[in-house]
């Protein structure tokens, strides 16, 4: 008897234990957690709320030390707006709130304190805290002062193609992502539902549908992979691009190739997320994910990779440069038509030959060119999450005649987005496996809850022997060939390559002799990458070949990233 009554006082007590731990994690939740939601919450029981109010999940990058910075978070602030039939001193109180927001029109606040048979018309939205407040401990007659919320970018331009905006979708009156993270997102990031909801269920129920369902489920912070220094960087290189050659549209990307982490991506034109009403349509989308170009020579190290890997080529083959070759009726010449001679398969990256990479895909066959640009990626869209990616135009793969495939070879005739670009790339700084690129990094539920957002699985398209000779190549490139191997880092191994393509015409009617798209990728340290960097620029001004535009904002990137990230020399430096 008496054991059993101590066993039921255990149970009791350890009952009352569990219930206490229950209680006290509810309340860290309501007060740590979701603090400030309940605050606003009891302050809409005092102050009155515009009708639009929204609660939505903040997007943070990143910083190298971990420390998140919200890219997209709420503001909040007051919406003072008037009931023209309770106004009974306009001038009164037009002259009082002024004091308080002084660039306010005196002609507009009048006609709208003067209509009549009108119950509202707003005065100013997004009113500072301290002069909403103010202007309601005033108490005008038939002024009211509402609360509001409303979707805040700190960084104004700082990666909008990347992040998106909030605004009204196709009904004129819902508020949802539109472009961006955004949109790609919007779900996720939506809150739905009260606050006050049955104590279990919030606390064990959703939690566990959450989590186990494999279903993502509203209401969460995003944490993306973005650096927010290294995203200042890139667009100042951008900028500075655009002041010197005047390119009508530019981009670059900064990603790890061994995980597809997005580390900067940006583009020009651009906008401001806080004033994007102001900005033209054409801004708004991402060129970077939603366009497709033509990149030329910067393929032709993919070109090379597939020859390797099938022994097609090795780097000591040689062949007889003429300047140009007739293939299927078309001649393919070299950039400046002129003849190398008898030269090895380093040239043909080194001085960017097009009639070496005929010498190729003829040798290594049209089959073969096309099985390995599909392990590469480049017929299909990467995945990445942001929308509207656009589909590569890849029919030269279609053809029977050798000469599409050669064009191919050296990034002609098919067209691709620049994330397709860099992903197929990266497979050269990544042991031969193709990444999947990806900006988000995961969804925080708070409390700790978090869900990864997870990345493809990598696949192999090649291996890593042959990843390492064609980076031995590239790095040749840029210690030797590159602006005469002027730019070479002693500390550093870089690989890299520019490309110079020209650009078609509408319609099918060829190609421009005078307008050039001009792109550069490199990855470093070579033989261990931390980075890829892809460039491009539309139709720059004042240079031909890419590497007169593109050199040196790429070795500035290089030092950028390798001081910033503290990144030990891969070589050492001869003594000086």
């Amino acid at each position: 008897m008496r054991s059993r009554f101590v066993f039921r006082i255990r149970m009791i007590a350890l009952f009352f234990v569990l219930l206490a731990v229950v209680f006290f994690a509810r309340l860290y939740f309501v007060q740590i957690i979701r603090g400030q939601d309940y605050r606003a919450e009891a302050e809409a029981q005092y102050v009155k709320q515009v009708s639009n109010q929204i609660d939505r999940g903040t997007i943070y990058f990143i910083e190298r030390n971990g420390k998140r910075i919200a890219a997209a978070t709420l503001a909040s602030g007051y919406t003072i707006a008037l009931n023209p039939d309770e106004v009974t001193d306009p001038e009164k109180a037009y002259t009082a709130i002024a004091e308080l927001i002084p660039d306010l029109t005196h002609s507009s606040f009048i006609e709208k304190a003067s209509k009549e048979d009108d119950v509202y018309e707003e005065v100013r939205r997004q009113v500072p805290d301290e002069a909403g407040r103010a202007i309601a401990e005033l108490e005008l007659d038939g002024v009211q002062v509402l609360r509001e919320s409303w979707r805040y970018y700190p960084g104004d331009e700082l990666a909008a193609h990347a992040v998106g905006f909030l605004g009204y979708g196709g009904d004129g009156v819902t508020l949802t992502g539109q472009y961006g993270l955004e949109r790609f997102y919007n779900e996720a990031l939506t809150k739905t539902g009260g606050l006050y909801v049955n104590f279990f269920a919030d606390l064990f129920t959703n939690i566990r549908s959450r989590f186990s369902s494999g279903k993502i489920e509203p209401g969460a912070d995003l944490v993306t992979s973005i650096e927010p220094s290294v995203q200042y960087q890139l667009e100042e290189i951008l900028r500075r691009y655009g002041e010197a050659w005047h390119p009508r549209t530019s981009g670059g990307i900064v990603m790890d190739p061994k995980t597809g982490a997005v580390i900067a991506m940006a583009a020009r034109p651009t906008y401001d997320l806080n004033d994007f009403k102001n900005a033209g349509v054409e801004s708004y989308s991402n060129p970077l994910t939603e366009n497709l170009y033509e990149f030329g020579s910067t393929m032709k190290p993919l070109t090379m990779a597939a020859a390797i890997e099938t022994g097609a080529v090795t780097p000591l083959t040689i062949y007889d440069d003429k300047g140009s070759i007739v293939i299927d009726g078309k001649k393919i010449s070299n950039f400046d038509g002129k003849a190398r001679g008898v030269v090895p398969m380093q040239e043909v990256l080194s001085q960017s030959l097009n009639v070496g990479i005929a010498f190729i895909v003829q040798r290594m066959g049209t089959g073969v060119l096309k099985e390995y640009f599909q392990k590469y990626g480049l017929t299909e869209e990467t995945g990445i999450d942001l929308p509207s990616e656009a589909s590569p135009l890849v029919s030269n793969f279609q053809s029977p005649r050798m000469v599409e495939y050669v064009n191919a070879g050296f990034g002609q005739g098919i067209a691709i987005t620049p994330v397709a670009m860099t992903r197929a790339l990266a497979t050269l700084a990544n042991g031969g496996q193709v990444p999947s690129p990806r900006v988000g990094v995961k969804l925080d539920y708070g409390g700790g809850l978090t869900r990864e957002v997870g990345w493809s699985p990598p696949r192999q398209a090649g291996s890593p022997e042959t990843a390492e000779v064609v980076t031995r190549m590239l790095v040749a490139v840029v210690d030797e060939a590159l602006k005469g191997g002027t730019v070479k880092i002693p500390e550093y191994s870089v690989a890299a390559k520019t490309g110079t393509a020209q650009i078609a015409k509408p319609g099918g009617g060829g190609y421009y002799d005078d307008r050039y798209l001009h792109s550069f990728f490199g990855y470093f340290p070579a033989y261990e990458p931390k980075f890829i960097v892809f460039f491009f620029a539309m139709e720059p001004k004042g240079a031909k070949y890419a590497s007169e535009t593109w050199t040196d904002p790429f070795m500035e990137t290089v030092r950028f990233l390798t001081t910033y990230y503290d990144i030990p020399p891969d070589r050492v430096s001869p003594l000086r």
